[in-house]
C-alpha cells in the first residue's frame, strides 16, 4: 500500500485524529522590537494577547534600577526570570527561577541589576492610573 492510500485510508476510518494545519504559531522574539510602555525603565514584547479574555504571555525587558508601581492581581501571574533579577517585599527572583502571584495580591516590583522576564497574565494588572502594558502610551 502506497504511503498516499495509507494517509487516505486511516483519515477516513473513526477515531483517527488528524494534526491541525495552521494549528501551531511559531515566533522568534529574538527577531521582535522592543516596545516601550507607560513605564519608564520597562519594554515590552507581546508572544501571546487575547484582549477579549485579558490573557497575555510576554516578555519584559527591565532597566537596571526599573521600579513597578504598586498595582493588583486580578488573576494569576506567572513569572520566569531569564536574565537578571527583580524583587518585591517578599523575596527575590533571579535567573532561571520562577515566581507565581495569588489572585487579589498587591505589591510593588524593583529590579537593582535589571531583568529579562517571560510573564502570563490570565488578566491584565490593575495600575492606579491603568490596566495591563499601555504600548502607545510614549
Amino acid at each position: 500500500m502506497s504511503q498516499e492510500t495509507t494517509t487516505t485510508a486511516s483519515a477516513k476510518r473513526p477515531g483517527v485524529v488528524e494534526p491541525t494545519p495552521g494549528g501551531s504559531t511559531y515566533l522568534k522574539p529574538q527577531d521582535m522590537n522592543w516596545e516601550p510602555t507607560q513605564f519608564d525603565g520597562v519594554s515590552i514584547k507581546v508572544l501571546y494577547e487575547d484582549k477579549e479574555k485579558g490573557e497575555m504571555t510576554c516578555l519584559l525587558k527591565w532597566e537596571p534600577g526599573t521600579t513597578l508601581p504598586m498595582h493588583k492581581h486580578p488573576e494569576i501571574e506567572q513569572t520566569f526570570v531569564l536574565e537578571g533579577s527583580f524583587y518585591d517585599h517578599d523575596g527575590i527572583c533571579r535567573a532561571g527561577e520562577y515566581v507565581w502571584r495569588r489572585v487579589g495580591s498587591f505589591h510593588e516590583t524593583h529590579s537593582d541589576e535589571g531583568a529579562v522576564i517571560l510573564a502570563i497574565y490570565r488578566k491584565p494588572n490593575i495600575f492606579q492610573h491603568s490596566t495591563g502594558y499601555d504600548r502607545t502610551a510614549r
